[in-house]
Protein backbone atom coordinates (compact mmCIF):
# COMPACT_ATOMS: atom_id res chain seq x y z
CA UNK A 1 0.00 0.00 0.00
CA UNK A 2 1.45 3.58 -1.01
CA UNK A 3 0.73 6.98 -0.76
CA UNK A 4 -0.47 9.09 -3.72
CA UNK A 5 2.44 11.43 -3.71
CA UNK A 6 5.40 11.62 -1.16
CA UNK A 7 7.32 8.60 0.44
CA UNK A 8 6.30 5.04 0.17
CA UNK A 9 5.15 3.84 3.34
CA UNK A 10 8.32 2.16 5.66
CA UNK A 11 8.16 -1.99 5.32
CA UNK A 12 6.48 -3.67 8.26
CA UNK A 13 9.54 -3.98 10.81
CA UNK A 14 10.35 -7.99 10.89
CA UNK A 15 11.96 -9.35 14.31
CA UNK A 16 15.85 -9.42 13.96
CA UNK A 17 16.20 -6.95 11.17
CA UNK A 18 17.17 -3.44 11.50
CA UNK A 19 14.98 -0.39 9.90
CA UNK A 20 14.57 -0.44 6.14
CA UNK A 21 16.72 1.22 3.93
CA UNK A 22 16.04 4.62 2.93
CA UNK A 23 13.71 5.16 5.71
CA UNK A 24 15.29 6.29 9.53
CA UNK A 25 13.25 6.56 12.68
CA UNK A 26 13.60 10.37 12.63
CA UNK A 27 12.55 11.25 8.97
CA UNK A 28 9.07 9.64 10.65
CA UNK A 29 9.25 11.14 13.73
CA UNK A 30 10.45 14.91 13.07
CA UNK A 31 11.22 16.17 16.79
CA UNK A 32 13.23 12.50 17.65
CA UNK A 33 16.21 12.32 17.94
CA UNK A 34 19.53 9.29 17.91
CA UNK A 35 19.88 7.88 21.25
CA UNK A 36 22.85 9.92 22.40
CA UNK A 37 22.35 12.77 20.76
CA UNK A 38 22.46 15.91 22.51
CA UNK A 39 19.57 18.65 22.52
CA UNK A 40 21.54 21.15 20.48
CA UNK A 41 22.65 18.86 17.87
CA UNK A 42 21.52 19.67 14.16
CA UNK A 43 18.17 17.57 13.57
CA UNK A 44 18.81 14.87 10.95
CA UNK A 45 17.48 16.58 7.39
CA UNK A 46 15.28 13.84 5.80
CA UNK A 47 16.64 11.68 2.94
CA UNK A 48 15.56 12.53 -0.61
CA UNK A 49 12.21 11.20 -1.85
CA UNK A 50 12.28 7.56 -3.36
CA UNK A 51 13.11 7.63 -7.48
CA UNK A 52 9.74 7.77 -9.22
CA UNK A 53 8.33 9.71 -6.85
CA UNK A 54 7.54 14.15 -7.42
CA UNK A 55 9.78 16.57 -5.34
CA UNK A 56 6.77 18.09 -3.13
CA UNK A 57 7.49 21.95 -3.39
CA UNK A 58 8.95 24.21 -0.96
CA UNK A 59 6.55 25.74 1.85
CA UNK A 60 6.74 29.38 2.66
CA UNK A 61 9.27 30.02 4.87
CA UNK A 62 8.64 30.03 8.87
CA UNK A 63 8.84 33.62 10.36
CA UNK A 64 12.33 34.50 12.43
CA UNK A 65 11.44 33.21 15.91
CA UNK A 66 11.07 36.33 17.61
CA UNK A 67 9.26 38.37 15.11
CA UNK A 68 5.82 39.38 15.47
CA UNK A 69 3.02 39.38 12.88
CA UNK A 70 1.05 42.74 12.85
CA UNK A 71 -2.44 42.34 11.99
CA UNK A 72 -4.16 42.23 8.77
CA UNK A 73 -5.39 45.50 7.21
CA UNK A 74 -9.19 45.99 6.88
CA UNK A 75 -10.09 45.42 3.60
CA UNK A 76 -14.20 45.20 3.92
CA UNK A 77 -14.67 49.08 3.62
CA UNK A 78 -17.05 48.67 6.49
CA UNK A 79 -17.47 51.95 8.26
CA UNK A 80 -18.86 51.90 12.06
CA UNK A 81 -22.26 53.86 12.17
CA UNK A 82 -22.53 55.74 15.05
CA UNK A 83 -25.61 54.18 17.35
CA UNK A 84 -29.27 55.92 15.51
CA UNK A 85 -30.96 57.11 18.77
CA UNK A 86 -33.85 59.59 19.04
CA UNK A 87 -33.38 62.72 17.24
CA UNK A 88 -33.17 65.22 19.55
CA UNK A 89 -34.79 68.71 19.16
CA UNK A 90 -32.92 71.43 17.19
CA UNK A 91 -31.34 73.79 19.07
CA UNK A 92 -32.99 77.34 18.68
CA UNK A 93 -30.67 80.02 17.68
CA UNK A 94 -29.60 82.96 20.00
CA UNK A 95 -33.07 85.61 20.06
CA UNK A 96 -30.76 88.17 17.68
CA UNK A 97 -30.19 85.81 15.08
CA UNK A 98 -32.45 84.00 11.92
CA UNK A 99 -33.21 80.68 11.86
CA UNK A 100 -31.48 78.66 8.90
CA UNK A 101 -33.41 75.59 8.20
CA UNK A 102 -31.20 75.47 4.78
CA UNK A 103 -28.07 74.37 6.62
CA UNK A 104 -29.68 72.69 9.57
CA UNK A 105 -29.66 68.83 10.05
CA UNK A 106 -33.46 68.63 10.98
CA UNK A 107 -35.49 65.79 10.64
CA UNK A 108 -39.20 66.65 9.01
CA UNK A 109 -42.40 65.19 8.65
CA UNK A 110 -44.62 66.69 5.47
CA UNK A 111 -48.15 65.84 6.26
CA UNK A 112 -50.98 66.08 3.56
CA UNK A 113 -54.24 64.18 1.88
CA UNK A 114 -53.40 61.90 -1.29
CA UNK A 115 -52.86 64.83 -3.67
CA UNK A 116 -51.58 67.57 -1.90
CA UNK A 117 -48.22 67.31 -2.97
CA UNK A 118 -46.49 65.83 -0.63
CA UNK A 119 -43.61 63.61 -2.55
CA UNK A 120 -42.81 66.18 -4.89
CA UNK A 121 -42.55 68.83 -2.29
CA UNK A 122 -40.80 66.41 -0.11
CA UNK A 123 -38.50 65.62 -3.32
CA UNK A 124 -37.57 69.24 -4.47
CA UNK A 125 -37.22 70.60 -0.70
CA UNK A 126 -34.31 67.77 -0.43
CA UNK A 127 -32.68 68.27 -3.66
CA UNK A 128 -32.14 72.18 -2.87
CA UNK A 129 -30.63 72.01 0.24
CA UNK A 130 -27.27 73.33 1.45
CA UNK A 131 -26.12 70.31 3.71
CA UNK A 132 -26.68 65.92 2.57
CA UNK A 133 -30.50 65.46 2.94
CA UNK A 134 -32.19 62.19 2.34
CA UNK A 135 -36.30 62.00 1.51
CA UNK A 136 -37.78 58.64 2.81
CA UNK A 137 -41.31 58.18 1.36
CA UNK A 138 -43.87 55.80 3.09
CA UNK A 139 -45.71 54.90 0.03
CA UNK A 140 -42.27 53.72 -1.30
CA UNK A 141 -40.98 52.06 1.66
CA UNK A 142 -44.69 50.12 1.67
CA UNK A 143 -44.10 49.21 -1.85
CA UNK A 144 -40.79 46.95 -1.25
CA UNK A 145 -43.38 44.59 -0.41
CA UNK A 146 -44.65 42.48 -3.99
CA UNK A 147 -45.50 39.52 -3.34
CA UNK A 148 -48.36 39.49 -0.96
CA UNK A 149 -48.31 43.47 -0.99
CA UNK A 150 -51.80 44.57 1.31
CA UNK A 151 -52.71 47.41 -1.07
CA UNK A 152 -56.43 49.38 1.02
CA UNK A 153 -57.45 50.26 -2.53
CA UNK A 154 -58.79 46.09 -2.06
CA UNK A 155 -60.04 46.98 1.90
CA UNK A 156 -58.26 48.48 4.91
CA UNK A 157 -57.89 44.74 6.74
CA UNK A 158 -55.41 43.30 9.23
CA UNK A 159 -53.00 43.04 7.06
CA UNK A 160 -52.84 46.24 5.31
CA UNK A 161 -52.41 47.86 8.89
CA UNK A 162 -49.73 45.82 9.85
CA UNK A 163 -47.56 46.53 6.67
CA UNK A 164 -48.23 49.87 7.42
CA UNK A 165 -47.01 49.84 10.78
CA UNK A 166 -43.79 48.26 9.33
CA UNK A 167 -43.58 50.46 6.72
CA UNK A 168 -43.39 53.50 9.97
CA UNK A 169 -41.37 51.52 11.93
CA UNK A 170 -38.49 51.00 9.25
CA UNK A 171 -38.78 55.00 8.04
CA UNK A 172 -37.77 56.05 11.50
CA UNK A 173 -34.83 53.16 11.69
CA UNK A 174 -33.51 54.61 8.77
CA UNK A 175 -34.40 58.27 9.44
CA UNK A 176 -32.25 58.13 12.94
CA UNK A 177 -29.60 56.02 10.86
CA UNK A 178 -29.60 59.55 8.38
CA UNK A 179 -29.86 61.75 11.17
CA UNK A 180 -27.10 60.15 13.37
CA UNK A 181 -24.67 60.78 10.24
CA UNK A 182 -25.40 64.43 10.10
CA UNK A 183 -27.91 63.78 6.98
CA UNK A 184 -31.29 65.48 7.27
CA UNK A 185 -34.84 63.26 6.58
CA UNK A 186 -38.08 64.86 5.13
CA UNK A 187 -40.66 62.06 5.78
CA UNK A 188 -44.00 61.94 3.75
CA UNK A 189 -47.23 60.35 5.09
CA UNK A 190 -50.83 60.87 4.82
CA UNK A 191 -51.06 61.06 9.33
CA UNK A 192 -54.73 61.72 10.29
CA UNK A 193 -55.24 63.90 13.00
CA UNK A 194 -58.02 61.70 14.59
CA UNK A 195 -55.64 58.75 15.12
CA UNK A 196 -52.82 60.59 17.14
CA UNK A 197 -51.72 57.27 18.96
CA UNK A 198 -50.61 55.47 15.61
CA UNK A 199 -50.20 58.53 13.55
CA UNK A 200 -48.28 61.19 14.75
CA UNK A 201 -47.46 59.93 18.07
CA UNK A 202 -46.37 56.87 16.12
CA UNK A 203 -43.67 58.95 14.41
CA UNK A 204 -42.68 60.77 17.68
CA UNK A 205 -41.80 57.59 18.97
CA UNK A 206 -40.30 56.06 15.68
CA UNK A 207 -37.94 59.31 14.87
CA UNK A 208 -37.74 61.33 18.51
CA UNK A 209 -39.23 64.10 19.44
CA UNK A 210 -37.07 66.38 17.75
CA UNK A 211 -39.54 65.92 14.59
CA UNK A 212 -40.82 68.98 13.18
CA UNK A 213 -44.33 67.79 11.74
CA UNK A 214 -45.87 70.31 8.87
CA UNK A 215 -49.57 70.05 7.55
CA UNK A 216 -49.39 70.39 3.27
CA UNK A 217 -53.50 71.10 2.73
CA UNK A 218 -54.49 72.27 -0.12
CA UNK A 219 -58.51 72.98 -1.79
CA UNK A 220 -60.54 70.02 -2.11
CA UNK A 221 -60.66 70.99 -6.13
CA UNK A 222 -57.10 71.23 -5.99
CA UNK A 223 -56.63 67.53 -4.62
CA UNK A 224 -59.02 66.06 -7.06
CA UNK A 225 -57.54 67.10 -9.48
CA UNK A 226 -53.84 66.44 -9.04
CA UNK A 227 -55.23 62.64 -8.10
CA UNK A 228 -57.35 62.55 -11.47
CA UNK A 229 -53.55 62.49 -12.84
CA UNK A 230 -52.11 59.78 -11.00
CA UNK A 231 -51.93 56.35 -12.27
CA UNK A 232 -51.29 52.65 -10.09
CA UNK A 233 -52.49 52.42 -7.21
CA UNK A 234 -51.45 55.72 -6.17
CA UNK A 235 -54.90 56.82 -7.91
CA UNK A 236 -58.16 56.80 -5.62
CA UNK A 237 -61.57 57.28 -5.74
CA UNK A 238 -62.93 61.05 -5.79
CA UNK A 239 -64.89 59.89 -3.12
CA UNK A 240 -61.75 58.70 -1.22
CA UNK A 241 -59.94 61.46 -1.73
CA UNK A 242 -62.86 63.77 -0.45
CA UNK A 243 -63.09 61.54 3.01
CA UNK A 244 -59.14 62.14 3.46
CA UNK A 245 -59.41 65.38 2.55
CA UNK A 246 -62.11 65.87 4.95
CA UNK A 247 -60.47 63.72 8.05
CA UNK A 248 -57.20 66.07 7.51
CA UNK A 249 -59.56 69.26 8.46
CA UNK A 250 -58.95 68.02 11.44
CA UNK A 251 -55.61 69.39 11.63
CA UNK A 252 -56.72 73.04 11.85
CA UNK A 253 -56.62 74.11 15.74
CA UNK A 254 -54.05 71.26 16.49
CA UNK A 255 -51.54 74.10 16.48
CA UNK A 256 -49.10 72.72 13.91
CA UNK A 257 -48.15 75.05 10.87
CA UNK A 258 -50.44 74.39 7.86
CA UNK A 259 -49.20 75.26 4.52
CA UNK A 260 -52.16 75.40 2.03
CA UNK A 261 -50.32 75.41 -1.38
CA UNK A 262 -53.66 76.03 -3.71
CA UNK A 263 -52.21 78.48 -5.23
CA UNK A 264 -48.32 77.74 -5.08
CA UNK A 265 -46.13 75.42 -7.25
CA UNK A 266 -43.56 73.26 -6.20
CA UNK A 267 -40.46 75.69 -5.54
CA UNK A 268 -42.56 78.08 -3.84
CA UNK A 269 -43.93 75.59 -1.63
CA UNK A 270 -40.56 74.78 -0.39
CA UNK A 271 -39.29 78.10 0.07
CA UNK A 272 -42.51 78.38 2.61
CA UNK A 273 -41.85 74.96 3.88
CA UNK A 274 -37.96 76.35 4.93
CA UNK A 275 -40.00 79.75 6.47
CA UNK A 276 -42.17 77.34 8.19
CA UNK A 277 -39.17 75.24 9.71
CA UNK A 278 -36.84 78.64 10.67
CA UNK A 279 -40.51 79.32 13.20
CA UNK A 280 -40.81 75.57 14.43
CA UNK A 281 -37.10 75.90 15.31
CA UNK A 282 -37.00 79.35 17.12
CA UNK A 283 -40.55 78.32 18.78
CA UNK A 284 -41.47 74.06 18.61
CA UNK A 285 -44.38 73.51 18.40
CA UNK A 286 -46.09 71.83 21.22
CA UNK A 287 -47.72 68.27 19.82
Amino acid sequence: MQHAVGSPLPPPHQPGHGPAVGWSPAAHHPGSHHPGAHQGSVPVPPPPPAPGYPVPPPGPAAPPPQASVPPPPDTTGHVPLPPGGPVAMPSPPPAAAVPDPAGTTLAVLLIGPAGAGKTSVAKYWADHRRVPTAHISLDDVREWVRSGFADPQSGWNDNSEAQYRLARRTCGFAARNFLANGISCILDDAVFPDRPVVGLGGWKRHVGPGLLPVVLLPGLDIVLERNAERSGNRRLTDEEVARIHGRMAGWYGSGLPIIDNSQLDVPETARVLDDVLARSIASPPQW
